[in-house]
C-alpha cells in the first residue's frame, strides 16, 4: 500500500530503512516525547521496521515510512498504531526526522493518512494523543483538524505524565495544500512556539534596582514558605494555613506543569543578588484565548520598594507582545490596598467592585477589579 500526496510518498517500512530510523531516533526530541528505547541502538531500529511489517500482515496496524516523493529519502514516520475494526477507529502517531523539520512533513503526512483511513478503511474516527508539553505534536494535530478534547491524568503508568487527547472525524481534514487551522502567525502557532521552549527570564527596573523574573527553582522554596506564613500573605491570599515545605514542593511541580501545558506563566521575582523577592503569575483564560489574569505576592523584606509594580508591568508587556493577549485582569479582596496600589502603578484601570466575586477561606468576599489592555501600552 502506498500513498502519494502533496510531495510525499508514504509506503510500508522496509528492512533497508533501519539505518534511517536509527539515525533519526538519536534525536533528543524524539527520545523525549516518544517511547523509543534509550539509548537507541541499531537492533531497536531493525525491530521497529520488522514489527511494522508484521502489523501490515496481521491487519492490526498501518505504519508508513514518510518519504520525499522525488528522492525517496526517509523523512519521518506516520501511521495507525492500532486498528479497531469493531469500533471503526484507530490511533494515529507520527514523528519527523530532525533533518526534515520545518517543511510541514508531519502535517502533510497526517492529513494523507487520515484521508486514506476514512476513504479506504472506512474508519469513522481517529484518536490522537501526546504528552502534555509536546507543543510541536499538538500544533501538527490542530493543523490537521484534530479537536483537542481534554487531558488524561497519569496517562503514563511509569512516569505518571498527563496526556492531551483529541479526535479527528471525516470532514475535519483540510484539503492538500490548504493552510487550515493553526497556521503560521495564528495564536495557536505563537503559543506553541513560546510554551514549547524553556521558560524565559524577564527583566524589570524599580528605581535603581535591577530585577529578574525567572522560573521558580527548588532553591526558592524556603523563602516561599516564609512568605506564605506571613500574616499579610495569609490575610489576602488563599495559600494554605500552616504552609509547609511540602506545600512549596507541590506548588513547584504545579507551576512547572502549567508551563508545560501552556496554561499559565509563573515567575519568581528576584533582586540583583538573585534573592527571592516575591512571586507573580499570569494565568490564561480557559475560555477566552485573548484574556488572562494576574496574581502576585511579595516577600516581607522586599515590600515597599516598588518591586511588584515594575514586575507586573514587565510581565504584562510580555503577555501582550509575546502571547498576543488583548486584556489582563487583576482582582483583589476589597481592602487589599497594597495590591491595588501595585496594580495602579503598573497602569491598571480600576473598573469597580464585584460583589461576592472571590472565595476566601470559606466565605464569598467582594473584590476590586481592574484591567490593562494591550492598547494601554501603545
Amino acid at each position: 500500500m502506498e500513498i502519494t500526496e502533496d510531495g510525499l510518498l508514504l509506503r510500508p517500512w522496509r528492512e533497508s530503512d533501519a539505518d534511517a530510523v536509527h539515525r533519526a531516533c538519536q534525536d533528543p526530541d524524539i527520545q523525549r516525547w516518544t517511547t523509543v528505547p534509550r539509548p537507541y541502538r541499531h537492533e531497536h531500529a531493525q525491530s521497529f521496521v520488522a514489527d511494522r511489517a508484521r502489523q501490515w500482515e496481521l491487519g492490526t496496524g498501518a505504519a508508513f515510512a514518510v518519504c520525499d516523493a522525488a528522492s525517496g529519502e526517509v523523512l519521518g514516520a506516520c501511521g495507525l498504531n492500532t486498528i479497531d475494526r469493531r469500533h471503526e477507529l484507530s490511533e494515529i502517531g507520527y514523528w519527523t526526522a530532525p533533518w526534515a523539520r520545518g517543511q510541514r512533513v508531519a502535517v502533510r503526512a497526517v492529513r494523507a493518512v487520515a484521508r486514506w483511513s476514512f476513504d479506504e478503511l472506512k474508519l469513522r474516527r481517529l484518536l490522537w494523543g501526546a504528552r502534555v508539553g509536546n507543543h510541536a505534536s499538538r500544533l501538527v494535530a490542530l493543523r490537521c483538524g484534530v479537536r483537542i478534547e481534554g487531558r488524561l491524568r497519569a496517562a503514563d503508568p511509569v512516569g505518571g505524565a498527563h496526556e492531551w487527547f483529541g479526535t479527528l472525524l471525516p470532514g475535519d481534514v483540510p484539503a492538500p495544500g490548504e493552510v487550515g487551522p493553526a497556521g503560521p502567525g495564528t495564536l495557536d502557532a505563537r503559543r506553541a512556539a513560546v510554551f514549547g521552549q524553556p521558560q524565559p527570564t524577564l527583566f524589570a527596573t524599580a528605581g535603581t534596582h535591577e530585577l529578574s523574573l525567572r522560573p521558580m527553582e527548588e532553591r526558592d522554596l524556603d523563602a516561599i514558605v516564609t512568605t506564605c506564613r506571613d500574616p499579610d500573605t495569609l490575610r489576602w491570599t488563599t495559600v494554605p494555613e500552616g504552609y509547609t515545605r511540602a506545600d512549596a514542593e507541590d506548588f513547584l511541580r504545579f507551576v512547572q506543569g502549567t508551563w508545560a501545558a501552556g496554561t499559565s506563566a509563573n515567575f519568581v521575582l528576584t533582586d540583583a543578588a538573585d534573592r527571592y523577592a516575591g512571586s507573580i503569575d499570569l494565568r490564561l483564560s480557559p475560555t477566552d484565548p485573548l484574556l488572562a489574569d494576574v496574581g502576585f505576592m511579595t516577600a516581607p523584606p522586599a515590600r515597599g520598594r516598588g518591586y511588584q509594580p515594575a514586575a507586573l508591568a514587565a510581565l504584562c508587556a510580555w503577555g501582550f507582545t509575546t502571547l498576543g493577549l488583548a486584556r489582563i485582569e487583576w482582582r483583589a479582596n476589597v481592602g487589599n490596598v497594597a495590591s491595588r496600589r501595585a496594580a495602579e502603578k503598573a497602569g491598571f484601570a480600576m473598573e469597580g467592585t464585584a460583589r461576592g466575586a472571590l472565595h476566601h477561606r470559606g466565605n464569598r468576599v467582594d473584590a476590586w477589579v481592574g484591567a490593562l489592555l494591550a492598547e494601554d501600552l501603545s
